[in-house]
């Protein structure tokens, strides 16, 4: 059976991306209302880390299931069913009102988002061969980039006339018209009628979830009614009632009830090795997410994290080899696809420490001003998506690694202006836009490039498997990198204030924080430079020009 509009079903997958890419940075700016709204003070901010943290958790740990189960079923299903889990993530974050509650629909929303990226990747390899892959790869990437960049301009404009509550909402109702999206684009055929039970369990499962969470004061302060709202004992968890443990259960029971007869397509993808996989990485995300750039390289938990980490890492390679269906297929990380995870990789180290440090270095000499120096940022982050299109396009006259070393080396420049004297030019200056939008065109440029080499260097039966890899790689490379690059920094820093004859001066400490951004920068710059040399062995050659671009109109799945 083919799709009706495959093409038409990889831009609303495109835009179901951005919209995972978007709800990463959509708290940025509400982040102060959202610690208010679940019971946290303005001076318990660390308290606050898990919102953004938990949300990457969930984004990278599911990256490698999703990115399997997508090479196993119709991509339509894995697509609708991570918008259903983004929905539902997005509904307990709007309800929460307690911070543990909170953390876990972000945590879910994470799921549902990053499952996105996979199957959204390897649907670019089932509608284009190898060697025509550019444009829509640069497209997908584009739009990934761009949510970036709205997600806290989104999040500014929806805070300008509602609550915080609202963001999340929108999300959920935005999630819902894209899996309407995703089922006329993509068609019915094929797909499994929703099954009574499971479906009336789902139903019951979120009214009971809604009053619960909502807790609506009319029932909840009724004599009569209100008893299923009491907590437990001395609990004071909305949660922790007996309306809230009856969502629970039915919650579970319609999770059960879907998977009835589909175990084993989860036995397939290697669940267990999915366990693995995922658990070391939440150990690696936890350990570097939650720390504070600017006072420390990992988080309260890492010394305790990162061993658990070594170990479930070990664990998955022995699994690995006695597995007969590995969650990475055998084979697949072939010496090409690797190094182009370890581009991805060093492309996360340098994309990170512009990202962070922009900002902090536009708080230490241009203003106190979070909004102000958010948007100096915003002048690398809108030339990364027309990077990446470009990239893309690039890919039509020459190979992955010409385009992404060029890329690199060209971002490479733009950090070593950042990093020679970041204070020469004032950051609101033309000049200084000029470089920030050379690093971001430059790290824009290899997004394309390595997706092409990865989906090139698999075959379709592993397409989902190696795209998942290239973004947990990248990933990755941007929580570590920015803990290491943070140490060196630091380093320099502490370095510097103990040389200081006056450690009361300001002036003095203040040009030490610079002496560690410009730190940061520059190991930001080396990391560049090495993925430049080494994107060189991707391929230099483009698409043979003998060769048209066969017209496809079936979706892997849909054929």
């Amino acid at each position: 059976m083919r799709s009706p509009a495959p093409r038409a079903l990889l831009a609303v997958a495109s835009v179901a991306v951005a919209l995972a890419a978007a709800d990463t940075y959509v708290v940025v700016l509400a982040l102060t209302d959202m610690m208010r709204g679940v019971g946290v003070g303005i001076d318990d901010l660390q308290r606050a880390t898990p919102i953004v943290s938990g949300f990457l958790l969930g984004y990278v740990a599911v990256l490698p299931l999703v990115g399997r189960l997508s090479d196993l079923v119709d991509r339509r299903r894995v697509l609708l069913g991570c918008l259903a889990v983004f929905v539902v993530g997005s509904a307990v974050t709007a309800l929460a009102v307690e911070l543990d509650v909170l953390v876990a629909g972000r945590v879910v929303q994470g799921v549902g988002g990053g499952g996105l990226v996979p199957a959204t990747l390897a649907l670019v390899a089932d509608l284009w061969p190898a060697g025509r892959r550019g444009v829509p790869l640069g497209v997908v990437g584009a739009v990934q980039e761009l949510g970036s960049v709205l997600g806290p301009v989104l999040g500014a404009a929806v805070l300008a006339v509602a609550d915080w509550r609202a963001i999340f909402w929108l999300g959920a109702l935005a999630g819902v018209l894209l899996a309407g999206g995703v089922l006329l684009a993509g068609g019915t055929a094929g797909l499994r009628r929703p099954r009574a039970v499971p479906t009336a369990l789902a139903v019951l499962a979120a009214a009971a979830g809604w009053l619960a969470l909502a807790a609506p004061e009319r029932l909840a302060t009724s004599v009569t009614l209100g008893v299923p709202f009491v907590p437990f004992g001395e609990a004071s968890s909305r949660v922790a009632t007996p309306i809230g443990v009856l969502a629970l259960v039915l919650a579970v029971a319609a999770l059960t009830a879907t998977m009835h007869g589909r175990w084993s397509v989860l036995g397939r993808a290697d669940l267990p090795g999915a366990a693995l996989v995922g658990g070391a990485l939440g150990c690696v995300v936890l350990t570097f997410a939650a720390a504070q750039p600017e006072t420390e390289v990992v988080g309260p938990l890492g010394y305790a994290l990162l061993p658990v980490a070594a170990v479930l890492a070990a664990a998955y390679l022995v699994h690995h080899r006695r597995s007969l269906a590995p969650l990475v297929p055998r084979g697949l990380v072939r010496p090409r696809l690797a190094r182009a995870l370890v581009v991805s990789l060093l492309t996360g180290v340098a994309l990170v420490a512009v990202v962070v440090d922009v900002p902090l270095l536009a708080r230490l000499v241009l203003t106190t001003d979070e909004t102000e120096a958010a948007f100096v940022l915003a002048r690398f982050l809108v030339a990364v998506p027309v990077g990446a299109l470009a990239g893309g396009w690039l890919l039509r006259v020459v190979g992955p690694g010409v385009v992404a070393a060029a890329g690199l080396a060209l971002a490479a420049v733009g950090l070593q202006f950042l990093a020679a004297d970041p204070t020469a030019r004032p950051l609101d200056s033309w000049e200084a836009a000029v470089v920030l939008g050379t690093v971001g065109l430059g790290l824009g440029l290899v997004v394309a490039p390595v997706n092409d080499a990865a989906l090139d260097e698999s075959d379709e039966r592993s397409h989902g498997a190696a795209s998942a890899l290239v973004v947990v790689a990248r990933m990755v490379g941007m929580v570590v990198g920015l803990a290491l690059l943070t140490a060196v920094g630091l380093h320099r820093y502490f370095e510097a204030v103990a040389a200081l004859p006056d450690p009361g001066d300001l002036d003095a400490l203040r040009q030490a924080a610079v002496l560690q951004v410009s730190s940061v920068f520059r190991g930001a710059q080396v990391a560049a430079v090495l993925g430049a040399l080494l994107a060189l062995t991707l391929g230099h050659r483009g698409p043979p020009a003998d060769r048209p671009a066969p017209e496809r109109t079936a979706v892997r799945g849909l054929a």
